[in-house]
């Protein structure tokens, strides 16, 4: 193969195998009488393997790490890597493509885009005017860009349904000017947790939102009186998940 047809096999224009070339990243080829480059399927292999791994985000000098760690492999070990690099980025684009058509399908919100199953929770959540429960939107929107969260999306939605949950929501909007140790905190967090749909804490998964700094995001977004119930809450359901997965 030339460099024109190597290129155009992975993917990558020819401008950028010899940038790959320059750098070390791609070893020179052997070259013809007439001082044409000569890639094998090796070098189209490697040539790929490089593309994925820029496209899952790794810097060169990280992608120069992998493919040192590679130089010792056997051929069918790198191809089967490269194969399971190929079925992550098709898993992601089948997930965009979702995202799309649900968007194409429905007007768009100015919260737009956000997951199917976001959507569709949002979608039964009663009217309301309450500032609390807009805070709880808000914060499954944020959720839903870190971490997502179909399976929790789902548990949640016997909760979003019930309008016993608006009270709950104003109760908790009463407390945005109250004091730290007000009386009516332990109270609103029990009643909080004891609204929990049971399936909740089998669909967080491990480590959870808290893990990228969501705990701390979520609880400066409140009053210090709502703080503590939210504390609270949290508390007792990391208490309630550490206890369901010991047993």
């Amino acid at each position: 193969m030339r460099i024109g047809e190597i290129a155009a096999l992975v993917g990558v224009t020819s401008r950028t195998v010899r940038h790959y070339h320059h750098i070390g990243l791609l070893p020179e080829p052997q070259r013809r009488a007439n001082g044409y480059r000569v890639y094998s399927l090796r070098d189209a292999i490697l040539l790929a393997r490089i593309r994925r791994l820029t496209e899952l985000g790794l810097a060169l000098d990280e992608v120069r790490d992998v493919l040192a760690d590679d130089a010792g492999r056997e051929l069918t070990e790198v191809l089967g890597e490269l194969d399971a690099d190929l079925a992550r980025q098709e898993h992601e684009i089948q997930q965009r493509r979702r995202v799309l058509k649900a968007l194409l399908e429905d007007p768009l919100t100015p919260d737009a885009p956000l997951s199917p199953a976001l959507m569709e929770l949002l979608k039964v959540a009663p009217a309301t005017a309450s500032p609390a429960a807009a805070k709880d939107r808000e914060h499954l929107i944020l959720m839903d860009g870190i971490v997502g969260g179909d399976a929790v999306y789902a548990a949640l939605r016997p909760l979003a349904e019930d309008p016993a949950i608006l009270p709950l929501y104003e109760r908790l909007d009463e407390l945005d000017a109250a004091d730290e140790d007000d009386p009516r905190i332990a109270a609103l967090a029990d009643d909080l947790v004891a609204a929990v749909p049971d399936g909740l804490l089998g669909a967080i998964p491990d480590g959870g939102p808290t893990a990228t700094g969501f705990e701390q995001a979520l609880l400066a977004d409140y009053s210090p009186a709502q703080a503590a119930v939210v504390r609270r809450v949290m508390e007792k359901l990391t208490a309630q998940l550490r206890d369901r997965r010991a047993s």
